[in-house]
């Protein structure tokens, strides 16, 4: 099979026009066509049937709508031609490719719609921003349908973009921030190479300006000034001042000092990081009657200096602070912080043992009284002077109760109470020797009878509530009234310590069990205090190494004497056992029964108690409430509803004076309807009748009216109710037997 071209490629351009509904690509034709009609040509492969049709009686290709080198650049088909008869091929298959051949139908695209970008400020002339891509679908391989071209169209004169790459550069000096932050640039990307009838694409690219330190901090006034009251606390603002930067974020970070003036020291200045303010603080009190005036000299100075911009002039400015100090009323100083005294505890009341001194600082010297403040003084020990203000005792000291007394003395102005001021006034009481020496602790010894004469039974020592500089030094007697008759001798060690001896060999407990030992302690100061102490000395029996046995007298007159521990336990014993047998007698009490009859004659007048509860409306089970009707109401044998009775009950009839029909009839008409209505509830139930017949079947239940009728009642169906009336059975069946007897 040959083709009319004498090429198996065709290249036919893609802009075959829609309106031709039909346009020839190629034509197929075999030798074995003989032009009868015997012969059908057949194509396959890409787009055979849908975007290609062939003649089956001509072998003419025809594409049937516009074609798209973007979408598919080659197609491959296969033709053959066979017998339409039989449907055999005459030929062996034939295949040819279809190439599209390009036309500038896309225009360049941009990556990005929008690009941002930023440089710092103050960038030299082709300092890099950004490069914008922009990509044409056309066949790069054919012409210059690709080929893209960069422009610029606004952002002229600041920034420049190279044609080939669309890099985008600075093109001006020293653009300032300060002045201008943000740019608009439009750039275009044309293929053709830039060429006439090229078609084109445009983006857009926001440039920032970021800021750098060109700018240094400004003062927007020389001098500042400020008033300040003369009380106002340390470290109270006194106020603030703010040079301007036209930087931003750490660029404009300011810090402030105070670099000469006479209030150098007097004033302190600090940096509001939140607002780069500086604020004046007071470093030392303020005195309006030494200095009113001060004058500083405060400079600001960037934190963050680029040594690029060095040129530009000093990173810093300053400016010139007046503060003027305003007189107050001041409360009065004293002439100390704080005032140390000193008196002996045996002055006399009123004695003067020191002076406080306060004034008023202000101009017009104010005059000042004192007071002492009564809540350091509760005990009003120490008053003051007012008008001098001299301290002096009202109440008698003793350094040995109290060493210290701490109190406070207020200052006030006469014409301004309001005005005071306080001081510690600390003093100290000094020690006199007014106290005596005294036992170091209570003394009680005991000597044994076998005792040896000279034989040291006990030490002593003192102690003294007065103070000694050079130490105590205590001298120990016996008291004159026992120091020739006494059974024991005193040995002062002169070390501030005694020993007691024994006198004698044996001591008698039978005839002397204590012995009292007056002692005299006398001190070495002035004046001499001395006291008289008593030692207690018990005669006890003792082992042979001295070991004490009993002191007691009665203990060998009665040895088979019972201790107290033993006593106290027979004591509990005893207690325990009267505790038991009352609880016995009280239960046993408690379960007798007293009868439940006193007097046969009183037994209507008697209420007597079961103490039996029932479980309640829900209780089913406890007794059937059927055997507590009034038998002469019972018609029939009417079962309960609520239960499954165990046993029937029939009551006893008696024998009724009369009749009282209507009553009867009522209340069985009553019983039928509560027995067969369908809402009445399943359980034991109240039901009130308002009617009021001619009389009760029995008569008065009054126990007055019913002596009468004793004879005529019959109480054996009592028995015949159950257990629960067993008693009252008992009860009434037994009388009825002592009236038959």
């Amino acid at each position: 099979m040959k083709t009319r071209s004498s090429f198996s490629i065709l290249m036919t351009p893609r802009n075959v026009l829609m309106s031709r509904v039909i346009m020839g690509l190629t034509q197929l034709h075999s030798d074995q066509d003989k032009g009868d009609g015997s012969l059908k040509y057949i194509l396959s492969g890409d787009g055979a049937g849908d975007l290609f049709i062939i003649n089956e009686n001509t072998g003419d290709i025809q594409a049937t709508k516009r074609l798209d080198r973007e979408e598919k650049p080659v197609y491959i088909l296969r033709a053959q031609a066979v017998n339409r008869r039989t449907g055999r091929p005459v030929e062996p298959e034939s295949e040819f490719i279809i190439k599209i051949h390009d036309i500038n139908d896309n225009e360049p695209m941009f990556t990005k719609d929008v690009y941002n970008a930023s440089i710092p400020e103050m960038s030299d002339v082709g300092t890099f921003v950004v490069q914008v891509t922009a990509t044409d679908a056309d066949d790069p391989t054919y012409g210059n349908s690709a080929k893209v071209v960069y422009s610029i169209l606004q952002g002229q004169p600041y920034f420049s973009v190279e044609s080939e790459t669309g890099i985008i550069k600075t093109a001006l000096l020293n653009m300032d921030r300060e002045n201008r932050e943000q740019y608009q640039v439009v750039i275009q990307a044309k293929d053709m190479g830039g060429q006439m009838g090229g078609l084109s694409g445009t983006t857009t690219v926001n440039i920032t300006l970021t800021d750098v330190n060109d700018n240094p901090p400004r003062f927007p006034q020389s001098t500042y000034q400020f008033r300040v009251p003369e009380s106002m606390p340390l470290d109270s603002p006194v106020g603030r001042i703010k040079a301007n930067d036209a930087d931003v974020d750490e660029n404009a970070e300011i810090e402030y000092s105070i670099t000469e003036g006479d209030g150098y020291d007097m004033f302190g200045i600090t940096t509001d990081k939140d607002t780069q303010e500086g604020i004046i603080t007071v470093k030392k009190a303020l005195d309006f009657e030494n200095k009113n005036l001060y004058i500083l000299k405060v400079e600001a100075a960037n934190t963050h200096v680029d040594p690029r911009f060095l040129y530009l002039g000093p990173f810093k400015d300053s400016a010139t602070v007046r503060i003027q100090v305003e007189d107050v009323d001041e409360p009065p100083v004293f002439s100390r912080p704080a005032y140390i005294m000193e008196v002996k505890e045996d002055v006399p009341i009123n004695s003067v043992i020191g002076t406080v001194t306060a004034q008023d600082p202000d101009a017009a010297r104010n005059p000042v009284k004192y007071s002492v403040d009564r809540h350091t003084d509760m005990d009003r020990i120490f008053n003051i002077n007012s008008g001098n203000g001299s301290i002096f005792t009202s109440k008698p000291l003793d350094r040995e109760t109290l060493l210290w007394h701490n109190i406070t003395v207020i200052a006030a102005e006469i014409n301004n109470p309001k005005q005071s001021s306080r001081v510690p006034v600390f003093i100290k009481v000094l020690d006199v020797n007014d106290n005596a020496p005294e036992f170091a602790m209570f003394y009680e010894t005991f000597v044994c009878e076998n005792a040896k004469a000279e034989q040291l039974i006990q030490t002593l020592s003192a102690v003294d509530k007065d103070d000694s500089y050079n130490g105590h030094q205590f001298s120990f007697s016996l008291a004159p009234e026992a120091a020739s008759s006494s059974n024991f001798t005193l040995q002062d060690n002169r070390d501030n310590t005694a020993g007691i001896f024994t006198r004698k060999t044996r001591y008698n407990r039978h005839e002397t069990s204590t012995y009292f030992l007056p002692v005299v302690i006398s001190d070495n100061d002035y004046p001499i205090q001395s006291s008289t102490e008593t030692v207690t000395i018990r005669v006890c029996a003792c082992d042979h190494r001295g070991k004490m046995l009993s002191c007691n007298a009665e203990a060998l007159i009665h040895p088979t004497g019972l201790s107290t521990g033993a006593l106290i336990a027979i004591l509990l014993c005893i207690i325990i056992l009267l505790v038991t047998v009352v609880l016995f007698a009280a239960l046993r009490r408690q379960r007798k029964k007293e009868p439940l009859i006193i007097s046969k004659e009183d037994i209507r007048d008697n209420i007597v108690s079961y103490n039996d509860e029932g479980g309640g409306e829900e209780d089913t089970q406890a007794f059937d409430i059927g055997t507590l009707r009034n038998p002469e109401a019972i018609d029939d044998n009417k079962l309960r509803r609520d239960i499954v009775p165990e046993t029937l009950f029939i009551p006893r009839r008696t024998a009724t004076a009369r009749d009282n029909t209507d009553v009867r009839d009522f209340i069985n008409q009553r019983l039928k309807e509560n027995d067969t209505d369908p809402t009445a509830p399943p359980y034991d139930s109240l039901a009130t009748y308002a009617y009021e017949g001619n009389g009760s079947v029995a008569e008065s239940l009054s126990s007055l009216e019913s002596v009468t009728t004793d004879g005529d009642q019959d109480y054996d169906y009592l028995s015949d109710w159950g257990p629960r009336f067993k008693k009252l059975a008992d009860m009434y069946g037994s009388m009825d037997s002592d009236k038959d007897s």
